[in-house]
Formats: structure tokens, sequence, C-alpha cells
């Protein structure tokens, strides 16, 4: 089997930064910073389920998040993934729970880049969940439950690339010129 990434969290800084510029800062903001950081010390790096698992199961980082039915969610893994070149790491939600209760990423399928890692943002991967289908059950996720997992894909290129931009940005950022 092929060794070709690492899982890391990203520092305390980015993933507070992140915590309370997004969906939880109303609840994070009255935190004080050692509460915070024993938030980020309880954060589970992914890890496979089974020998035979393809997919790395993310963990929730905060104490609960509950997803009614018709909202969405942005959750702030505090983790990173260095990734050999000729790698990318795809995000999917877990399978039971898009079964059970038709949560989908907003974005359909995440995709990691291998220079994500260097992005400004420490390559901080976020997971936005959508809770919009037919079946009309809310989801309640509380801290360590399992709830998205990613599975690292190798990827060519084309015989006539030759792309030399470098990434700066996060998320969204390699599209800008």
């Amino acid at each position: 089997m092929n060794r070709i990434a690492q899982f890391e969290k990203v520092s305390f800084s980015q993933w507070k930064k992140d915590i309370l510029s997004g969906d939880f800062k109303d609840v994070f903001s009255r935190f004080p910073d050692a509460a915070l950081k024993q938030v980020y010390d309880s954060i589970k790096l992914p890890k496979r389920a089974t020998t035979g698992s393809m997919g790395y199961d993310f963990f929730l980082p905060t104490p609960m998040v509950d997803i009614p039915v018709n909202s969405s969610v942005t959750i702030p893994t505090g983790i990173r993934c260095k990734i050999d070149e000729g790698w990318g790491l795809q995000i999917y939600p877990r399978s039971g729970h898009g079964f059970k209760y038709g949560v989908h990423l907003a974005n359909t399928v995440g995709i990691i880049d291998a220079d994500y890692y260097g992005a400004n943002n420490e390559g901080h991967i976020n997971v936005k969940l959508v809770n919009d289908s037919s079946i009309k059950k809310p989801i309640e996720l509380v801290q360590g439950d399992a709830f998205c997992q990613g599975v690292f894909v190798p990827y060519g290129i084309t015989i006539d690339d030759e792309t030399e931009a470098k990434r700066t940005g996060g998320f969204g950022s390699t599209d800008k010129k």
C-alpha cells in the first residue's frame, strides 16, 4: 500500500481564527482561551476504521452540532494534510449520514490539492454539510463523531500542461488571477 500523505493539526491560532469567524462564532466567542484550547487539544486526526477501509474518518472537533432540515454548517476540522505530488484528497459525507439523513457536502465532493498544505490558511480543511434532502430528518452530531471521510486518489496531467503558478491562498484561491 502506498503511504503518500500525513494528517496534522493546524496551529491553535489558525483553528481559533476559523472557529471564531464562521458558523460557531456565536457559541465560541464566549469561551475563554483556556476552554478553546481544551477543544482544540481534543481534535483527533482522521483515521481508517478497519484495515479494509478506503476512507479516513474525520471526527467532529466541537462539542455538538445540530443540522436542522434546510440548513447547513461549516465545520473547521482543525486538520490539514501533507500530500505527495500526484495525489489528492477527496472529502465525502459519511455514507450512513447521506443514506439516513440525506446530508451532503455543499460542494458535492471536497477536493484537497497537494499544494493546499502550504496555503496562507495552513491548509485548514473546512467541511460544509448541508441538510436539505427530501428525507426531512435533522441530524445531531457530538464531539468525536465521524462526520465525513477522506479518500486519497492519484491524478494525472495532460502532456501539454505547462502550469507554473504557485498557490498562496486557501479555499477557492486557484481561480484568482
